[in-house]
Order: structure tokens, then sequence, then C-alpha cells
């Protein structure tokens, strides 16, 4: 026999099934490629892009959502028992690519090295090192909806829009939003409170009603011009306070009525403001319903779909 055969025939001793030979990994010089025998074909991908499939079938130990906003970016853990072990939050600052940078030796230096990533948010594109990149509105629907798990329409008040989301069955099924104008956002809320020499957080903490103190200027210029009047004709900065927030749940409840529903759920920076979750209830004549957590929908929902696609091909 030739040493072929001899090889061939040990070959078949040592592996009697060809088990080796149905499913491997090459590497040749900066590519990579899966051969998968009973499709017939081969993908081909380059070595950093490998980190972006899924053909591996790797267990990863915990599934990561990374939620980069206009305002604060939102880190969310899932672990393998389906629990988020660790949230954390950032401003988000000038540049989201620096920020995912920051994030990325966040996660390093808290051992999350064996983990699947996914991105959502206006910045998602500058998470280099995600595994998947997924829309805001499939995130915010599907943290809601872990937190909270009866139907409803989720309300996302962000930084540069306002979004409705409609939860049938556990699952988006409808959505509007409000990305073309800054009213009914938290960047109106922001500007009003430096128009009146505040910070975002304190409008809320000196908030006090007047009933005859209004702003009722739809857009964000223009309300910027009524909180000038209402302060030079003497109105306290308390009540000017109140007027911007209740004309903010007011903006807010007028795009959510079209997606009119049992139960509400708020998400996002106002769910921890609790004279928004007023005021907007009693526009939307309905309870309002939130958790602790609920600024981390987006980064929740992402962590989800993380977890989901790990073994899809």
């Amino acid at each position: 026999k030739s040493r072929i055969s001899y090889r061939h025939e040990r070959r078949k001793r040592q592996d009697p099934h060809n088990l080796q030979h149905k499913s491997f990994w090459v590497e040749v010089r900066s590519f990579k490629f899966y051969l998968i025998k009973s499709y017939k074909w081969i993908i081909f991908l380059p070595s950093s892009e490998l980190q972006k499939s899924h053909f591996y079938g790797h267990k990863f130990m915990y599934f990561i959502g990374i939620d980069i906003g206009s305002t604060s970016t939102k880190v969310a853990i899932l672990d393998n028992q389906d629990i988020f072990c660790d949230l954390f939050l950032l401003p988000s600052g000038f540049s989201a690519i620096k920020i995912a940078r920051d994030i990325k030796e966040i996660l390093e230096q808290k051992g999350y090295q064996d983990a699947s990533i996914a991105a959502t948010g206006y910045g998602r594109v500058s998470v280099e090192y995600a595994n998947v990149s997924a829309s805001e509105i499939l995130c915010h629907g599907l943290g809601a909806h872990y937190l909270f798990k009866p139907d409803c329409t989720v309300i996302d008040v962000g930084g540069q829009d306002t979004k409705a989301i409609k939860i049938e069955n556990g699952k988006p099924t409808d959505f509007i939003m409000n990305d073309k104008c800054s009213a009914g956002t938290g960047k109106f809320l922001e500007i009003s409170a430096n128009r009146l020499g505040l910070d975002l957080n304190e409008i809320y903490k000196i908030a006090c009603k007047n009933p005859n103190i209004k702003i009722s200027s739809t857009c964000t210029v223009f309300a910027e011009s009524e909180i000038v009047s209402l302060s030079a004709n003497g109105a306290k900065q308390g009540e000017i306070a109140y007027a911007i927030i209740e004309s903010s749940a007011h903006k807010v409840a007028s795009l959510i009525k079209r997606l009119e529903n049992k139960f509400y759920f708020l998400s996002g920076g106002l769910s921890n403001v609790p004279l928004f979750k007023e005021l907007l209830s009693s526009h939307l004549y309905s309870e309002i319903y939130t958790d602790k957590n609920a600024i981390y929908c987006g980064a929740m929902g992402a962590a989800i779909i993380a977890k989901r696609k790990q073994y899809e091909i």
C-alpha cells in the first residue's frame, strides 16, 4: 500500500464518522471561512468581520445592550438566566465614537469580555465592536415588555425625539415618532431650562403650579420667547418651570393619543420625573406605569436581541 493509503486508514480509525471534515474552520492569513456541508455553501469572512458572525455557535456568558442617545448612553448586561446583572449610564458627550470606546474599556475592566453585543440609538454605528445593530423601536419595545408584561403603549421621551410604540402579544406592532421638531422632546425642556438659567434637573425641583401661567406655543423657538415675556412680566421662576413641563406633557399626549391603549408605560429619562408622569396622565386620562429601570429600556431590549441572535444563521 502507498503511504497515502496508510494515512487514509489511520485517519478513518481516529475519526470513523469523518466528523472533523464535515464542519471545520480554516484560517488563511487575514481570512476565515466556514463550510456548511449540508447546504454546500461557503461563507467568506474577513478576520475583522468574524466577531460579527453567529455561525461559530459559541455560547456567550453575557449579552450586552448599548443604547447611545443624544444626551446619555445606557448599558445593560444580561446573563444566561435572563437576569440583568448590571446596568450603568454615562453622559453621551460630544463624540459617540469616544463614548463607545470608553464603554468598551469599562466592560473589559468589569470582566465582560465573553459577551455578544448589540447596539442601538442614534450612535449605534459608532459601536464598531458590536455584533448586532438594532432599531430603537424594537429595542425600546422589547425592553419595556421585559419590565411591564401587559400589552401597552410605550412612551419614550428622548433628547432628540419622542416615540410611542404599541405592544401586542409582547411585540411592537405600530409606532409613531416625532423626530422633525424638538417640541415635546428632552431638547425642548433643556432649552427652556437654560432660558430660565437652570439645569434640566432643577426645573423639576422648583416647579410650582399657577393656573394663570401657561406656555401655548407648539414651537420651541416661540416658546422660548414666551418664557422671556413671562419673566419680564413678573412670573416666578418656579411657575414658569411648571408651565414648561405642563406644555411638554401636553405635546407628548397629543402624539400618543394616536396610539390609544388601555395601559401606558413611560420609559426614557423622564420616567423618573413624578411631575411629568402626573401631568401626562392627566392629559391622557389614564394611569401611567413605569419602572425604576425604565431609562434602560433601549439598552435592555438590545441585550435581549443579542441573546436571540446568538444561534441564528
